[in-house]
């Protein structure tokens, strides 16, 4: 497939979930494709309506799929809708995809809800990406967390300098990594707490696997790009492989498409040099659950914004608001959380999209080129 050779698009990124999804839904109906939508129960920040919008760019019946997905966490998905768009406008990158045979699955704001309300977690404040269990099994425990819950999520906010203080001597005893790890890898005891994976599939999850199921009932080959950010080196991007821990040939197709010469080695969440703790509950699972028949090659991407800290601060205060949004939070403050929390997972400039483009571009022509040439 040839280098797309346009400027980047960064007209594609959006100010609102409202103007994403307008712009998605404008550059599918230029583009002459249809859309299918899963509409959410609840409206949006400003009472619009919300949905995950599914738009597939190639045959109805081909037989490799590369799916490409954005806002799993909601306010990521200023990022992940603005690489949909740009894509669904290049003509030229279009032409080259059909002659591949390779589908194109856009499946736009898995959270919906969060991308409208400015939240990482779902209306039912499920962390998604944590959500896909079997829910008749026991769920895992996560100690840790529960010993830094009151710490995490105080009374009032800002937190005082004795918080302050004490979650800097827990880093400085145990080091960052182990906070975040206590605190990122999931918990399913809190239901206002953050990074919860709820006790039962979230109204995003049920709808990801009715598209799956549609989406992908009659490929063999599925590749999925799943579009995230808020770790790492601002404009940066890991590529974590996103696929069953002992399945080595499907992490070898994973190094072989997108950690080739020149490139990022593809990580594994939770090892080695990985800007991800190890992490339960994840997203990708459900392909394997609703398309069985299909051999399955998937990646994460993780573009970097904000200090690790810096991102958690605004993940703790956010969280806060929600949990007292009927208590009577100041109008200016509720928009200084909410503000924050975007600039954490959102980097609002031409460079940071600009990278941010480039590098997932990259990634969908190498996704499309390894799929098109399996046996």
């Amino acid at each position: 497939m040839s280098t797309l050779s346009h400027p980047a698009d960064l007209d594609a990124f959006s100010q609102s979930y409202r103007e994403a999804r307008a712009k998605f839904l404008d550059a599918a109906a230029a583009a002459g494709l249809a859309v299918q939508s899963e509409p959410h129960p609840l409206p949006g920040a400003d009472g619009e309506p919300l949905a995950i919008d599914v738009v597939r760019d190639g045959a109805p019946g081909a037989e490799r799929v590369l799916l490409l997905s954005s806002g799993c966490h909601g306010v990521e998905g200023y990022c992940g809708s603005g690489v949909q768009v740009a894509l669904l406008r290049d003509a030229g990158f279009r032409a080259a995809l059909h002659a591949s045979g390779v589908a194109l699955v856009h499946v736009h704001a898995i959270n919906p809800f969060g991308f409208s309300h400015t939240r990482r977690a779902t209306h039912e404040n499920v962390d998604l990406n944590r959500n896909f269990h079997d829910f008749s099994r026991p769920l895992p425990r996560n100690p840790a967390y529960a010993a830094l819950h009151p710490l995490l999520l105080p009374a009032r906010w800002p937190p005082g300098w004795g918080n302050r203080l004490a979650i800097a001597g827990l880093i400085l005893r145990k080091g960052l990594r182990t906070l975040q790890q206590a605190v990122s890898g999931g918990q399913y005891e809190y239901a206002d707490g953050l990074f919860f994976g709820g006790t039962a599939p979230a109204w995003s999850n049920q709808a990801l696997r009715r598209i799956l199921r549609r989406e992908g009932a009659r490929a063999r080959r599925i590749g999925w790009i799943d579009l995230h950010t808020g770790l790492g080196k601002q404009g940066a991007c890991e590529r974590g492989f996103a696929g069953r821990a002992d399945d080595d040939a499907a992490y070898a197709r994973a190094q072989a498409w997108w950690g080739g010469a020149g490139a990022t080695p593809i990580s594994r969440f939770g090892q080695g040099d990985s800007v991800s703790a190890a992490l339960s509950g994840l997203m990708w699972g459900a392909v394997y659950d609703e398309c069985p028949q299909a051999e399955v090659t998937a990646i994460a991407m993780e573009f970097g914004t904000e200090p690790l800290l810096t991102v958690l601060h605004a993940l703790r205060g956010e969280q806060w608001l929600w949990n007292h949004r009927e208590g009577g939070v100041r109008p200016e403050q509720a928009a200084a959380l909410r503000r924050a929390l975007r600039e954490a997972f959102y980097t609002d400039t031409p460079q940071w999209k600009a990278a941010v483009l480039a590098q997932a571009r990259e990634a969908v022509e190498q996704g499309v080129l390894g799929l098109s040439q399996c046996s």
